[in-house]
């Protein structure tokens, strides 16, 4: 069985071609409701200094997908499981992972904010015995790799009933946080209460650990489910009076996550002295040219400012972020998203801004006999790399995901390897 990740949405976006969206350029907005000026490019904090390539992976923890492999692990199993993907990272010659630390409103660590992850034990809330992001990051600084924290923001569960979760969870004690959507539990980004405490929840991990990044995923407002409007009309009404549409009032939440997160992680960075970085890893379709003129040449049924509410064009120019991680998963000459134009539109973005590009890559594609011939080449990930080495803006390239980097089961991790990271 097939198990649900992060990308399977991104992949699903592009089929679903009744999500496209046609019509006039909509200008971000301020909160009065007045157009926003181009901004200028920002440098951000903690940047300056060249850095070598990133060559990084994500390793996933949301239903199992590349660790634990079963809820419910002796603490020793688990670890040797940890380990052997780190031992994996550094066999690739990679040199950061990405590390899932917080899949749905819980927690690999112990957080007092949130309960620990049903993924470790099999019961949420349940204590597994150890400290997994803890010994993550021990272990992977001991190996020379990068620990990145990923988080993600406003998922609570892969299912809709509340009655499921630990009843310590924050969604069981504050029930209005919580939109059910798409047969999923979500809170709602249209609250400040809610954007200031799941701040306050990742921002725990990075204070307490010498973690070198805190990492966003994709998600931000749920990806659309046909024919089912998300549930914010209260929070929509409470604080969206000053905006000239939802969207826009939506896009501005996001913006004050990702703005607000930015300035926390900066005061930790100079507090610690440490080189704490923030980035974002977003489906790599902005908005398509034929919706703004800015847009890229792709026709995908999804776009993030339109759909996602995730101004990620915006926040690069502001100079919020200290890199960005498109998830270009889409192979050289796919028609509706091919990675020869999504590359450039990006290095064309991030030029000048000071923020960091690295590209995403969907190894967990390669040899696999449902998608498209060009993912049957071992050689298709190794042509990827070829063809971003021509623009200067390119910092690197992180793998999705870790089961694959270590498994490997086409042979194209190997073909990378042999090719660039010699």
């Amino acid at each position: 069985m097939r198990r649900i990740t992060r990308r399977s949405f991104a992949v699903a976006a592009l089929g679903a071609a009744a999500w496209q969206t046609a019509g006039p350029t909509v200008a971000a907005a301020e909160p009065h409701g007045r157009p926003s000026p181009e901004p200028a490019a920002a440098a951000g904090p903690g940047r300056g200094r060249p850095r070598p390539a990133l060559r990084g992976m994500w390793l996933a923890t949301v239903a199992h997908r590349d660790w634990p492999s079963r809820p419910g692990l002796p603490p020793a199993e688990a670890r040797r499981e940890l380990l052997a993907l780190l031992d994996a990272a550094v066999a690739r010659r990679l040199n950061a992972v990405f590390f899932q630390v917080r899949p749905t409103a819980d927690a690999l660590w112990p957080s007092p904010y949130e309960p620990w992850s049903a993924y470790l034990t099999g019961r949420q809330g349940r204590d597994p015995g150890w400290d997994p992001l803890g010994c993550a990051v021990r272990e992977a600084h001991r190996r020379g790799l990068e620990l990145h924290a990923w988080c993600n923001p406003y998922r609570v569960a892969l299912h809709d009933d509340p009655g499921r979760l630990d009843p310590s969870h924050p969604a069981r004690r504050h029930p209005h946080w919580v939109v059910r959507y798409g047969g999923k539990l979500f809170y709602d980004p249209g609250l400040p209460e809610v954007r200031r405490f799941v701040q306050d929840a990742f921002l725990d991990a990075v204070r307490r650990y010498p973690v070198d990044g805190l990492h966003f995923d994709d998600y931000f407002y749920p990806y659309p489910v046909v024919g089912e409007a998300f549930g914010d009309d209260a929070s929509y009404a409470a604080y969206g009076a000053a905006f000239p549409d939802r969207a826009a009032w939506r896009r501005h939440n996001t913006e004050l996550l990702v703005r607000e997160t930015a300035a926390r992680v900066a005061a930790v960075r100079e507090a610690t002295g440490r080189r704490v970085r923030f980035g974002v890893s977003p489906f790599a379709v902005w908005r398509n040219r034929a919706t703004d003129p800015a847009g890229s040449d792709t026709r995908a049924g999804v776009q993030t400012y339109d759909d996602l509410y995730a101004d990620t064009r915006r926040w690069v120019r502001l100079g919020l972020l200290d890199y960005v991680a498109p998830q270009a998963y889409w192979h050289l000459g796919f028609e509706a998203a091919d990675y020869a134009r999504i590359v450039p539109w990006w290095a064309r973005t991030t030029a000048g801004t000071g923020v960091d590009l690295y590209l995403g890559e969907a190894l967990y594609k390669a040899g696999d006999p449902a998608q498209p011939a060009p993912w049957r080449d071992p050689a298709e990930l190794s042509r990827h790399l070829a063809f971003a080495c021509r623009y200067p803006q390119v910092g690197g390239h992180v793998f999705f995901s870790a089961k694959e980097v270590a498994a490997d089961p086409s042979g194209a991790m190997a073909r990378v390897v042999a090719d660039h990271y010699r």
